[in-house]
């Protein structure tokens, strides 16, 4: 257990690293920060590390063999209804878990915080219902998605434009830490316990379905709000003087997030309780390993959230606004896209429920698909979405022009793309805007926003979507790749046995 969960922090050091060595450089170059700031941002990286060794690992031998037992039970019991109800409980009990949802709550003045959680919550549970009505019933992922993005782009219209970011935001920010590795899972034990050759390119997709019920939600509560205080506070920077003040800043926000994250995994927990009470499905061994692993997923996202939101959100703001100032007119001006295109790309691998994906998708395909190229794909991806977003921020370009040509392209290659691709490349659209998006790249955004004089709500809000859009064309991109490498391999296999048939003959 030591060695794996070294090898997990060995991977959180290379996947926190270029990030926190491009903040630096910028600090001496561009935007110089006081040392206790950087202190700050340091102590941030080092929480971060550390907490994603213990999250990966802890979910790995927890939350994954919980979400496969409770998928294959559902399956065995051969009563649909069952599933329906179960999964519509689990989706809505996983959402209220989540801590991304606390953060979208906070940020959404004009609806009160109780209302949008258990809305979306409830979004998100009818959703699971429908993603596993479709494992069971074999419907293309590709036909539900093409249904379901048309639906929203068309309540979209009757959305207020300052609500219409936030509504797609959301779609990435409640599929987290918390839910992705739980639902994951769930779609892979409904799809192993169904036991055909489809099965595999089934077990994706619950995730991208997931994704669609926040944003149908939310949309809704728009409307019916009629939303005219849709404000954002902008993260502030602690005091810090010394090295007392720096660790001072994180014990003192610490318990907060301690309970915040006690409070999440409490309903999983009892989940777990209650499934090995009525199945008696997990022997005493494995018993003790999946409760090692909810305690280290639990220190994890203490770990985590601790030093994203105390470390890394006030410098994410500071930077864009120092960048905003100081590039944000004449011929520097255009400057904040590269920046924002390596810091995306980078910033990608630093999300937990990232790494968790890519190892199942690995895992899925036997390696088909490597985590590497997953990586390498989504960092592609992410780099030209947060340079898009900057595009926004600089513009004030409506994120209609973005969304519903980005849609449309990546639900027309979903018709020509190998099945697993499509829901490996939509699932990977939720899972890559997690904490280090709304914590980070969001404060970014805001800040560069606010120093260039444009409207935070509508012009800096979204770049969660955007990044939630990107590996949808990526990933798709990657399967057409792949798709048409297999056909070249397997074209000379049939004609030398074509050949061989005719001397034969």
């Amino acid at each position: 257990m030591n060695e794996k969960l070294k090898e997990k922090t060995r991977e959180a050091l290379t996947s926190v690293l270029p990030i926190t060595v491009i903040v630096l450089v910028l600090s001496v170059t561009l935007v110089p920060m006081e040392v206790g700031t950087l202190a700050l941002f340091l102590t941030g990286a080092v929480l971060l590390i550390v907490g994603m060794g213990f999250f990966q690992l802890g979910a790995e031998i927890s939350m994954t063999p919980l979400g496969q037992g409770i998928g294959g039970s559902i399956v065995r019991q051969k009563k649909t209804w069952l599933a329906v109800v179960i999964c519509f409980a689990m989706g809505a009990i996983i959402t209220i878990s989540e801590p991304d949802l606390q953060v979208l709550a906070n940020q959404v003045a004009a609806i009160p915080n109780a209302v949008l959680i258990w809305t979306v919550a409830a979004g998100v549970g009818v959703f699971t219902a429908v993603a596993v009505l479709r494992i069971l019933y074999r419907v293309p992922l590709s036909k539900m998605l093409l249904g379901l993005y048309l639906l929203l782009f068309v309540v979209s219209l009757f959305v207020p434009n300052e609500f219409l970011a936030v509504a797609f935001d959301a779609g990435g920010v409640t599929t987290g830490p918390m839910t992705v590795p739980f639902i994951m899972a769930l779609g892979i034990g409904f799809s192993a316990a169904r036991s055909d050759k489809d099965s595999a390119n089934d077990s994706f997709g619950l995730i991208a379905l997931c994704s669609v019920g926040p944003i149908l939600m939310v949309m809704l509560l728009g409307i019916f709000y009629h939303p005219t205080e849709t404000i954002y506070d902008a993260v502030q920077l602690a005091p810090v003087i010394t090295t007392q003040d720096v660790a001072l800043a994180f014990l003192q926000d610490l318990p907060h997030y301690t309970a915040e994250v006690l409070q999440s995994t409490l309903p999983i927990v009892g989940v777990f309780v209650l499934f090995q009470v009525l199945t008696r499905s997990f022997q005493p061994r494995q018993l003790v390993r999946m409760v090692l692993g909810f305690v280290y997923t639990i220190i994890g996202l203490i770990l985590f959230l601790t030093g994203v939101n105390v470390g890394f959100a006030p410098v994410g703001n500071l930077l864009g606004s120092g960048l905003g100032s100081g590039l944000g007119s004449g011929p520097l001006r255009g400057a904040l896209l590269p920046i924002g295109m390596l810091i995306g790309y980078y910033i990608v691998k630093a999300e937990p429920a990232v790494q968790v994906l890519n190892e199942q998708v690995e895992e899925i395909t036997g390696g088909t698909i490597s985590r590497h190229a997953m990586n390498r794909a989504l960092q592609a991806g992410v780099a030209v979405a947060v340079a898009l977003a900057m595009l926004r921020v600089l513009t004030g370009l409506s994120i209609y022009w973005v969304l519903i040509p980005g849609y449309a392209a990546a639900l027309i290659m979903s018709r020509f793309v190998p099945p697993v691709f499509v829901g490996i490349a939509f699932d990977s659209g939720g899972v890559a805007s997690g904490p280090m998006t709304s914590t980070f790249l969001l404060p970014l955004a805001m800040g560069a926003c606010s120093a260039v004089g444009g409207n935070v709500v509508t012009d800096a809000f979204g770049i969660v979507a955007l990044v939630a859009l990107a590996p949808l064309i990526a990933i798709q991109i990657m399967g057409l790749l792949y798709a048409r490498r297999t056909r070249a391999q397997t074209a000379p296999n049939i004609l030398d046995d074509t050949v061989v048939e005719l001397e034969e003959y």
